[in-house]
């Protein structure tokens, strides 16, 4: 029989049903449509590489979710870095101090789990406060001593459930010298943040004391990408680039002085914040930011609205809400950090 996502399935969809009640589920119809995933999958594809691939993804992303719920609260910075960094390196001594400088203010590390920059980051911050999201490789990558045993160890088949996991749960990420999967990191958060298919977050790279690797990284955005005008000025506010561990630990917590997350509503932005703005900022953001602003669209000052009633747990904050143009999101970081900048 042809399955539908809507209740046109007859006896299958009481069916569904009865099995949701009976095992109890929270969010039925997102579980509902899931299901039926399942099953016209199963009626469409006899290729079993294929439902292999479907079942593996949603093992771990379910276990994902399992590993980081109880941690929901709590702000998470995800570290990336070069496996091959030995302990004596001064980055690896960077990585952490940084670490620890992190967790005295509150937050939690996430590394791919595996040596050099990854050991570095669980070390700084302790297996209290880390989480490690490994990937299977038949070198290099196994679990490192501070995480291996840990509750908080992930092991993945696939890269793209791991990357998923690595900023779907952060609140920053940060990237020290490493090969091709940090810059392979690096360059895909950019994009993302650059799209606006990942909320604007804080990105550092932190560079080695002589400014030998992210400084000529710069260089290579600068000239063959800027200078070709492959990308625009706005973009240099995506990222920022420090030697200094506790400058990149203020980078972060000054992103979140007074911004704390954005979602769109309708095709409207909201920004939701610590503390109410007054007329006198919105004035100052209208008058610096109006081109990220649709013609004939609004930058006001709201409370939550009616539609974010699905996250219970924000609805006290206040909000400045705005038509968004939806294309500069590397003005949108500066108008954050502006909006942090107000006492």
């Amino acid at each position: 029989m042809e399955l539908h996502f809507d209740r046109h399935n007859g006896e299958i969809d009481r069916l569904i049903d009865e099995l949701m009640a009976r095992v109890g589920v929270y969010h039925p119809e997102m579980i509902r449509q899931m299901i039926l995933g399942a099953l016209k999958s199963g009626q469409e594809n006899d290729y079993l590489a294929d439902q292999k691939l479907m079942r593996t993804t949603m093992k771990e992303m379910r276990f994902t979710n399992k590993v980081f719920a109880p941690y929901r609260n709590r702000r998470k910075v995800s570290i990336f870095g070069s496996a091959r960094i030995s302990p004596e390196d001064p980055l690896y001594r960077k990585c952490v101090e940084f670490s620890r400088l992190l967790v005295k203010r509150g937050y939690m590390v996430i590394t791919g789990g595996g040596p050099g920059i990854m050991q570095a980051g669980n070390e700084g911050a302790g297996a209290e406060n880390s989480f490690a999201i490994n990937i299977e490789l038949p070198f290099e990558q196994h679990t490192n001593p501070v995480m291996d045993g840990s509750d908080k160890a992930i092991n993945y088949k696939y890269f793209f459930n791991r990357k998923v996991a690595f900023l779907k749960e952060a609140d920053a990420v940060v990237l020290f010298p490493g090969g091709f999967g940090t810059l392979d990191e690096g360059m895909e958060i950019m994009t993302l943040i650059q799209t606006g298919k990942n909320p604007p977050i804080p990105l550092v790279m932190i560079d080695d004391d002589n400014g030998g690797y992210w400084d000529k990284f710069l260089d290579f955005i600068r000239d063959p990408l800027f200078k070709r005008g492959l990308i625009s000025a706005e973009d240099f506010s995506l990222f920022t680039i420090t030697r200094d561990p506790l400058e990149a630990v203020n980078l972060i917590d000054d992103f979140y002085r007074n911004y704390h997350s954005t979602r769109f509503v309708k095709g409207k932005l909201v920004i939701r914040l610590n503390r109410a703005l007054d007329s006198e900022h919105l004035k100052v953001l209208r008058d610096e930011f109006s081109e990220i602003i649709t013609p004939g669209g609004h930058l006001q000052l709201t409370s939550a609205l009616p539609e974010e009633a699905d996250q219970p747990d924000l609805s006290q904050l206040p909000r400045l809400t705005m038509e968004f143009n939806r294309r500069s999101y590397g003005l949108l970081q500066a108008f954050i950090r502006r909006i942090n900048s107000f006492e």
